[in-house]
Protein backbone atom coordinates (compact mmCIF):
# COMPACT_ATOMS: atom_id res chain seq x y z
CA UNK A 1 0.00 0.00 0.00
CA UNK A 2 2.83 2.39 0.79
CA UNK A 3 4.44 1.63 -2.56
CA UNK A 4 1.12 2.50 -4.24
CA UNK A 5 1.27 6.02 -2.78
CA UNK A 6 -0.94 5.62 0.29
CA UNK A 7 0.40 6.64 3.69
CA UNK A 8 0.31 5.17 7.17
CA UNK A 9 -2.62 7.45 8.10
CA UNK A 10 -4.75 5.66 5.49
CA UNK A 11 -3.80 2.27 6.95
CA UNK A 12 -4.64 3.44 10.48
CA UNK A 13 -8.00 4.71 9.27
CA UNK A 14 -8.85 1.36 7.64
CA UNK A 15 -7.98 -0.56 10.80
CA UNK A 16 -9.82 1.96 13.06
CA UNK A 17 -12.98 1.51 11.01
CA UNK A 18 -12.64 -2.26 11.22
CA UNK A 19 -12.26 -2.77 7.48
CA UNK A 20 -8.75 -4.11 7.87
CA UNK A 21 -7.55 -6.43 10.64
CA UNK A 22 -3.83 -6.50 11.56
CA UNK A 23 -2.40 -10.01 11.77
CA UNK A 24 1.34 -9.31 12.05
CA UNK A 25 3.24 -6.02 11.70
CA UNK A 26 2.62 -4.87 8.14
CA UNK A 27 0.26 -7.76 7.33
CA UNK A 28 -3.51 -7.18 7.29
CA UNK A 29 -6.70 -9.05 6.46
CA UNK A 30 -9.24 -7.08 4.45
CA UNK A 31 -12.18 -8.63 6.31
CA UNK A 32 -13.16 -9.23 9.94
CA UNK A 33 -14.03 -12.94 9.73
CA UNK A 34 -11.90 -15.92 10.65
CA UNK A 35 -8.97 -16.24 8.22
CA UNK A 36 -8.99 -19.24 5.94
CA UNK A 37 -6.23 -21.83 6.00
CA UNK A 38 -4.77 -20.32 2.82
CA UNK A 39 -4.84 -16.81 4.29
CA UNK A 40 -3.06 -18.04 7.43
CA UNK A 41 -0.39 -19.56 5.19
CA UNK A 42 0.12 -16.32 3.28
CA UNK A 43 0.30 -14.29 6.51
CA UNK A 44 3.01 -16.58 7.89
CA UNK A 45 5.02 -16.33 4.64
CA UNK A 46 4.72 -12.54 4.40
CA UNK A 47 5.61 -12.04 8.05
CA UNK A 48 8.86 -14.01 7.70
CA UNK A 49 9.63 -13.11 4.06
CA UNK A 50 11.57 -14.37 2.26
CA UNK A 51 9.96 -17.63 3.36
CA UNK A 52 8.04 -20.55 1.88
CA UNK A 53 5.61 -23.25 2.97
CA UNK A 54 7.29 -26.49 4.01
CA UNK A 55 6.54 -29.99 5.31
CA UNK A 56 2.77 -30.72 5.59
CA UNK A 57 1.87 -27.18 4.51
CA UNK A 58 3.81 -27.49 1.25
CA UNK A 59 2.10 -30.81 0.45
CA UNK A 60 -1.26 -29.26 1.28
CA UNK A 61 -0.59 -26.38 -1.12
CA UNK A 62 -0.14 -28.82 -4.02
CA UNK A 63 -3.28 -30.79 -3.27
CA UNK A 64 -4.54 -33.21 -0.68
CA UNK A 65 -7.75 -35.22 -0.25
CA UNK A 66 -8.06 -34.21 3.39
CA UNK A 67 -10.91 -31.93 4.46
CA UNK A 68 -10.03 -28.28 5.13
CA UNK A 69 -11.94 -28.31 8.43
CA UNK A 70 -9.77 -31.17 9.67
CA UNK A 71 -6.64 -29.10 8.94
CA UNK A 72 -7.87 -25.84 10.46
CA UNK A 73 -6.23 -26.38 13.84
CA UNK A 74 -2.92 -27.64 12.51
CA UNK A 75 0.13 -25.35 12.51
CA UNK A 76 1.48 -23.71 9.38
CA UNK A 77 4.99 -24.92 8.51
CA UNK A 78 7.36 -22.47 6.82
CA UNK A 79 11.05 -22.54 5.98
CA UNK A 80 13.58 -19.70 5.97
CA UNK A 81 17.29 -19.51 5.27
CA UNK A 82 19.53 -21.10 7.91
CA UNK A 83 21.37 -17.81 8.46
CA UNK A 84 18.26 -15.98 9.66
CA UNK A 85 16.19 -15.90 12.84
CA UNK A 86 12.54 -14.93 12.71
CA UNK A 87 10.02 -14.04 15.40
CA UNK A 88 8.03 -17.01 16.69
CA UNK A 89 4.29 -16.79 16.03
CA UNK A 90 1.48 -18.91 17.55
CA UNK A 91 0.36 -21.63 15.15
CA UNK A 92 3.45 -21.29 12.94
CA UNK A 93 6.38 -23.74 12.91
CA UNK A 94 9.59 -22.32 11.46
CA UNK A 95 12.21 -24.59 9.88
CA UNK A 96 15.69 -23.44 8.88
CA UNK A 97 17.42 -24.68 5.75
CA UNK A 98 20.74 -24.12 4.04
CA UNK A 99 19.22 -25.37 0.75
CA UNK A 100 16.56 -22.72 0.15
CA UNK A 101 17.68 -21.98 -3.40
CA UNK A 102 17.61 -25.63 -4.45
CA UNK A 103 14.49 -26.80 -2.62
CA UNK A 104 12.10 -23.82 -2.74
CA UNK A 105 9.84 -22.58 -5.54
CA UNK A 106 9.78 -18.89 -4.62
CA UNK A 107 7.69 -17.97 -7.67
CA UNK A 108 4.88 -20.43 -6.92
CA UNK A 109 1.67 -19.08 -5.40
CA UNK A 110 2.16 -19.28 -2.47
CA UNK A 111 5.93 -19.94 -2.33
CA UNK A 112 6.61 -23.51 -1.21
CA UNK A 113 9.21 -26.21 -0.91
CA UNK A 114 9.25 -28.60 -3.88
CA UNK A 115 6.72 -31.35 -3.31
CA UNK A 116 9.18 -34.25 -3.31
CA UNK A 117 11.44 -32.51 -0.79
CA UNK A 118 8.49 -31.71 1.48
CA UNK A 119 7.25 -35.32 1.36
CA UNK A 120 10.68 -36.65 2.31
CA UNK A 121 10.94 -34.13 5.16
CA UNK A 122 7.60 -35.27 6.58
CA UNK A 123 8.36 -38.98 6.15
CA UNK A 124 11.79 -38.65 7.76
CA UNK A 125 10.39 -36.85 10.80
CA UNK A 126 7.21 -38.95 11.18
CA UNK A 127 6.43 -40.34 14.61
CA UNK A 128 6.65 -43.97 13.47
CA UNK A 129 7.19 -46.09 10.39
CA UNK A 130 3.46 -46.43 9.68
CA UNK A 131 3.13 -42.65 9.44
CA UNK A 132 6.18 -42.50 7.18
CA UNK A 133 4.73 -45.14 4.85
CA UNK A 134 1.40 -43.31 4.81
CA UNK A 135 2.77 -39.99 3.57
CA UNK A 136 4.81 -41.67 0.81
CA UNK A 137 1.96 -43.88 -0.35
CA UNK A 138 -0.73 -41.18 -0.10
CA UNK A 139 0.95 -38.64 -2.39
CA UNK A 140 1.62 -41.30 -5.03
CA UNK A 141 -1.91 -42.70 -4.78
CA UNK A 142 -3.30 -39.15 -5.13
CA UNK A 143 -1.13 -38.75 -8.27
CA UNK A 144 0.61 -35.68 -6.86
CA UNK A 145 3.99 -37.19 -7.74
CA UNK A 146 5.56 -40.56 -8.52
CA UNK A 147 7.74 -43.03 -6.64
CA UNK A 148 10.50 -42.46 -9.21
CA UNK A 149 10.56 -38.71 -8.56
CA UNK A 150 10.68 -39.30 -4.82
CA UNK A 151 13.53 -41.79 -5.26
CA UNK A 152 15.45 -39.26 -7.35
CA UNK A 153 14.99 -36.63 -4.63
CA UNK A 154 16.05 -39.17 -1.99
CA UNK A 155 19.30 -39.86 -3.83
CA UNK A 156 20.17 -36.15 -3.49
CA UNK A 157 19.56 -36.20 0.28
CA UNK A 158 22.61 -37.94 1.77
CA UNK A 159 21.92 -37.20 5.45
CA UNK A 160 18.18 -37.77 5.63
CA UNK A 161 16.98 -39.82 8.66
CA UNK A 162 15.46 -43.23 7.78
CA UNK A 163 17.04 -42.98 4.32
CA UNK A 164 17.46 -46.73 3.81
CA UNK A 165 13.97 -47.49 5.11
CA UNK A 166 12.38 -44.80 2.92
CA UNK A 167 14.16 -46.14 -0.16
CA UNK A 168 12.77 -49.61 0.48
CA UNK A 169 9.25 -48.30 0.97
CA UNK A 170 9.42 -46.22 -2.22
CA UNK A 171 10.62 -49.22 -4.21
CA UNK A 172 7.59 -51.13 -2.91
CA UNK A 173 5.28 -48.21 -3.73
CA UNK A 174 6.75 -48.14 -7.24
CA UNK A 175 5.82 -51.81 -7.62
CA UNK A 176 2.18 -50.99 -6.80
CA UNK A 177 1.80 -51.02 -2.99
CA UNK A 178 -0.16 -47.76 -2.93
CA UNK A 179 -1.36 -47.65 0.67
CA UNK A 180 -0.12 -48.46 4.16
CA UNK A 181 -2.27 -51.58 4.26
CA UNK A 182 -1.00 -52.77 0.87
CA UNK A 183 2.58 -52.26 2.01
CA UNK A 184 1.92 -54.22 5.18
CA UNK A 185 0.37 -57.06 3.18
CA UNK A 186 3.40 -57.09 0.89
CA UNK A 187 5.93 -57.21 3.74
CA UNK A 188 4.09 -59.13 6.50
CA UNK A 189 1.90 -61.56 4.58
CA UNK A 190 3.13 -62.06 1.01
CA UNK A 191 6.90 -61.58 1.14
CA UNK A 192 7.42 -62.89 4.69
CA UNK A 193 5.65 -66.20 3.92
CA UNK A 194 6.74 -66.81 0.32
CA UNK A 195 3.33 -66.31 -1.30
CA UNK A 196 3.21 -65.67 -5.06
CA UNK A 197 3.54 -62.13 -6.43
CA UNK A 198 0.28 -60.66 -7.78
CA UNK A 199 -0.47 -58.00 -10.35
CA UNK A 200 -0.95 -54.84 -8.28
CA UNK A 201 -3.48 -52.13 -9.16
CA UNK A 202 -4.72 -54.22 -12.07
CA UNK A 203 -7.65 -52.79 -14.11
CA UNK A 204 -10.91 -54.63 -13.46
CA UNK A 205 -11.52 -55.15 -17.19
CA UNK A 206 -15.15 -56.19 -16.62
CA UNK A 207 -18.19 -54.64 -14.97
CA UNK A 208 -17.61 -51.47 -12.93
CA UNK A 209 -14.35 -49.80 -13.92
CA UNK A 210 -11.61 -49.52 -11.33
CA UNK A 211 -8.53 -51.28 -10.08
CA UNK A 212 -8.04 -54.48 -8.12
CA UNK A 213 -5.54 -54.24 -5.26
CA UNK A 214 -4.05 -57.70 -5.89
CA UNK A 215 -4.93 -59.87 -8.88
CA UNK A 216 -3.77 -63.47 -9.48
CA UNK A 217 -5.04 -64.20 -13.02
CA UNK A 218 -3.67 -67.76 -13.20
CA UNK A 219 -5.44 -68.64 -9.94
CA UNK A 220 -8.58 -66.64 -10.78
CA UNK A 221 -8.22 -65.01 -7.37
CA UNK A 222 -8.51 -61.36 -6.30
CA UNK A 223 -7.50 -59.92 -2.93
CA UNK A 224 -8.89 -56.52 -1.92
CA UNK A 225 -7.40 -54.68 1.05
CA UNK A 226 -9.91 -52.54 2.95
CA UNK A 227 -8.29 -49.74 4.95
CA UNK A 228 -10.31 -47.93 7.62
CA UNK A 229 -10.06 -44.53 5.95
CA UNK A 230 -11.43 -45.55 2.56
CA UNK A 231 -13.99 -48.29 3.22
CA UNK A 232 -16.18 -47.06 6.10
CA UNK A 233 -18.54 -45.17 3.80
CA UNK A 234 -21.73 -47.07 2.84
CA UNK A 235 -21.50 -46.05 -0.81
CA UNK A 236 -17.85 -47.11 -1.01
CA UNK A 237 -18.74 -50.47 0.53
CA UNK A 238 -21.55 -50.89 -2.01
CA UNK A 239 -19.14 -50.16 -4.89
CA UNK A 240 -16.70 -52.71 -3.47
CA UNK A 241 -19.40 -55.38 -3.31
CA UNK A 242 -20.45 -54.58 -6.87
CA UNK A 243 -16.86 -55.00 -8.03
CA UNK A 244 -16.64 -58.35 -6.20
CA UNK A 245 -19.87 -59.51 -7.84
CA UNK A 246 -18.64 -58.42 -11.28
CA UNK A 247 -15.40 -60.38 -10.75
CA UNK A 248 -17.37 -63.52 -9.92
CA UNK A 249 -20.03 -63.14 -12.61
CA UNK A 250 -17.98 -61.92 -15.57
CA UNK A 251 -14.42 -63.09 -14.88
CA UNK A 252 -14.94 -66.21 -12.70
CA UNK A 253 -12.69 -64.73 -10.04
CA UNK A 254 -13.09 -65.27 -6.32
CA UNK A 255 -12.48 -62.20 -4.16
CA UNK A 256 -10.98 -62.26 -0.65
CA UNK A 257 -11.33 -59.06 1.37
CA UNK A 258 -8.80 -58.41 4.12
CA UNK A 259 -8.65 -55.59 6.66
CA UNK A 260 -6.25 -54.32 9.30
CA UNK A 261 -6.96 -57.21 11.66
CA UNK A 262 -6.07 -59.85 9.09
CA UNK A 263 -3.02 -58.08 7.66
CA UNK A 264 -1.43 -56.42 10.71
CA UNK A 265 -2.71 -58.26 13.79
CA UNK A 266 -3.03 -61.82 12.44
CA UNK A 267 -0.65 -61.74 9.49
CA UNK A 268 0.70 -65.29 9.92
CA UNK A 269 -2.75 -66.85 10.29
CA UNK A 270 -3.93 -64.85 7.28
CA UNK A 271 -0.95 -66.01 5.22
CA UNK A 272 -1.86 -69.61 6.01
CA UNK A 273 -5.48 -69.16 4.98
CA UNK A 274 -4.56 -67.31 1.79
CA UNK A 275 -2.04 -70.06 0.96
CA UNK A 276 -4.77 -72.70 1.38
CA UNK A 277 -7.12 -70.75 -0.90
CA UNK A 278 -4.36 -70.45 -3.50
CA UNK A 279 -3.40 -74.14 -3.28
CA UNK A 280 -7.01 -75.18 -3.89
CA UNK A 281 -7.04 -72.96 -6.97
CA UNK A 282 -3.90 -74.42 -8.48
CA UNK A 283 -0.88 -72.88 -6.74
CA UNK A 284 1.90 -75.48 -6.54
CA UNK A 285 4.18 -73.56 -4.19
CA UNK A 286 4.74 -74.04 -0.47
CA UNK A 287 4.39 -71.22 2.09
CA UNK A 288 7.16 -70.75 4.63
CA UNK A 289 7.29 -69.71 8.25
CA UNK A 290 8.45 -66.14 8.87
CA UNK A 291 9.87 -66.94 12.33
CA UNK A 292 10.06 -69.67 14.94
CA UNK A 293 6.74 -68.47 16.37
CA UNK A 294 4.94 -68.29 13.03
CA UNK A 295 1.44 -69.82 13.07
CA UNK A 296 1.19 -70.53 9.35
CA UNK A 297 2.11 -74.20 9.75
CA UNK A 298 -0.67 -74.75 12.29
CA UNK A 299 -3.25 -73.20 9.97
CA UNK A 300 -2.21 -75.36 7.02
CA UNK A 301 -2.09 -78.52 9.17
CA UNK A 302 -5.55 -77.86 10.63
CA UNK A 303 -7.18 -77.52 7.20
CA UNK A 304 -9.80 -80.23 6.49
Amino acid sequence: MLAAGLDSAFIRRMTRRGWWVPVYPGVYLTHTGTPTRRQRSWCAILDAAPAALSHHSAIEAVGTPRDDRARSGEPIHIVVDAGRRVTRRPGVVVHYSSHMAAHVLLHSYPPRVRLEEAVLDVAASAGDELAAIAVLADVVQARLTTADRLLEALERRCRLPRRTFLRGVLEDVRSGACSVLEHRYLTRVERAHGLPTPERQAPTGVGRSGFRDLDYPSLRLVIELDGRLHHDDARARDRDMDRDLDAAAFAERRTLRLGWGQVVVRSCVTAGKVALAMTRRGWSGTPRRCSSNCAIGEVVAAAP
